[in-house]
This record gives structure tokens, C-alpha cells and sequence, in this order.
């Protein structure tokens, strides 16, 4: 009987070390810098990758990140090709009716971008301006709302790079993107020298939501508890301002 027992007690220990150790699949699209792209080896990082590796480490779990387009995140994890997706997720409130989401971990504007010598107004002074925008962001949500309609050209991509690709090659006249976004990975580069922010920041919640959280399937209750405690942690034990310092001069967090 006492055999029985310590054996029913240790496999019930290895069974709680093997969930605790278990893989977390983290879905990811590299091309969104400073929030997932990759090293000059090929390996992902950024704020996103830093979080969730903060995460994965409080929750006892092992990030392994996927790389996934952006426009078939949802329908990856639906199909449960990947646990979560940790890659700029908004929340938003069409979001929210497939999916469920954490508590934000972020909370950036999008601006609009086009050449510093373009007049900027609104969306009618760039009437019949090319706009790129990232396929099934929010930032094209925005631009069919609110750009399309006042005569602007709003092309998808299916990656952010893409767009500034063929912004520097003169088949665009600009984006619409994220701030933080934009500034690191174009603005701040010799290709984006010609090119300015434009206009008021974006926060509008019918297009963009309430801020950036991790994406998760209709019924991860345990797993959503879980990763709201960590973000909670993170934030209080320091973890979250040191990724924070690493590559912003001021407190993602936002509003």
C-alpha cells in the first residue's frame, strides 16, 4: 500500500513539473519592428518576443514561437496551430467575438505617414494618394474608414516591410501604421528620411481598440488567468520596465 501510494504521489509530482514545463506556443509575424522581427541570425525578437518570454518564465512554460502572416493569425489559432498569439494583437470588439484576449500589455497610437512636402489635413488632402497598410490590421480597418472614403487608394500588404519596400521603390505615397511601429522600422532609417508623421494620434476604439493583448481561443480560461497574473507581475516586480527601457524612451503601457 505504501508503494502504491508514493507512486500515485509521484507521478501526480511529475504530472504538475510536466504541465509546469510544458511548451507554449507563441504566434508570431516577424516583420513588425520593434515588436517581432529578427536578428541578422534568423532568430525572433523584439518588445513582443521579450514579453513573452518574460511571460512564459512567470507562468513556468517555455515559449516556442511560430511564425505565422498576419492576416491568418486568428484562423492559425483557431485551428490550433499555435496557444496564443503575442505579436500586437488589438483588442478589439469584432476581435472579442471569435477570440478572447488578456488584459492589454500595451497601448501605442497609429499616425499616418507620407512625404514631409505633402500638405497634410485630413484624409481629403490626400485625396488620390497611394496608402499601404497592413492586411487585416487595424490600421486598415482605419484607412477603409476613414481614408477610402475621402478618395484614398488604401492597398493591403501582407507585411509591414512590404509596404515600406514599395514605399522606397515610389509605388506608395505613405501608411498608415503604428507609431512606435513606423518610427523604428522606417522613420528612423535612411529610407524614411523624406517621410514625417502626419496629422493627430490615432486611438480611435471602433477601429483600433483598447490597447495590445495576447490572443487566445473561445474556453483557455485557466491559461488567460494565468497570463493576466503574469502581465500583472511583470509590471510590478520590474521585469516589464527593464524589456520597456530596452527599446522605448517612454511607458508602452499607455492610456
Amino acid at each position: 500500500m505504501k508503494k502504491l501510494l508514493l507512486s500515485i504521489a509521484l507521478g501526480s509530482i511529475c504530472a504538475i513539473s510536466f504541465a509546469q514545463g510544458k511548451d507554449l506556443k507563441v504566434a508570431i509575424d516577424p516583420t513588425y519592428e520593434p515588436f517581432t522581427f529578427k536578428t541578422a541570425d534568423g532568430k525572433p525578437t523584439g518588445f513582443d518576443v521579450d514579453i513573452a518570454s518574460a511571460l512564459c518564465e512567470q507562468i513556468k512554460r517555455k515559449c516556442v514561437f511560430v511564425e505565422q502572416v498576419w492576416d491568418s493569425m486568428i484562423p492559425g489559432l483557431q485551428a490550433k496551430k499555435y496557444d496564443v498569439i503575442i505579436s500586437s494583437l488589438s483588442i478589439t470588439e469584432d476581435r472579442q467575438k471569435v477570440i478572447d484576449f488578456t488584459d492589454k500589455y500595451y497601448n501605442t497610437p497609429s499616425r499616418v505617414v507620407t512625404r514631409k512636402d505633402v500638405k497634410y489635413t485630413g484624409p481629403a488632402s490626400i485625396k488620390g494618394k497611394k496608402i499601404g497598410v497592413l492586411k487585416g490590421s487595424t490600421q486598415e480597418k482605419y484607412a477603409m474608414g476613414e481614408l477610402k472614403t475621402a478618395g484614398v487608394e488604401v492597398i493591403p500588404y501582407e507585411a509591414q516591410d512590404q509596404v515600406y519596400l514599395d514605399i522606397k521603390a515610389g509605388r506608395l505615397d505613405g501608411t498608415v501604421a503604428d507609431y512606435v511601429e513606423v518610427t523604428g522600422g522606417f522613420l528612423s532609417k535612411p529610407e524614411g528620411k523624406d517621410y514625417e508623421l502626419k496629422g493627430e494620434e490615432l486611438y480611435a476604439a471602433k477601429y483600433f481598440g483598447v490597447g495590445v493583448g495576447i490572443g487566445l481561443r473561445k474556453g483557455q480560461t485557466a491559461l488567460k488567468t494565468e497570463l493576466n497574473k503574469a502581465i500583472a507581475d511583470i509590471r510590478s516586480n520590474g521585469t516589464y520596465k527593464k524589456i520597456n527601457d530596452k527599446y522605448f524612451k517612454f511607458d508602452a503601457y499607455g492610456k
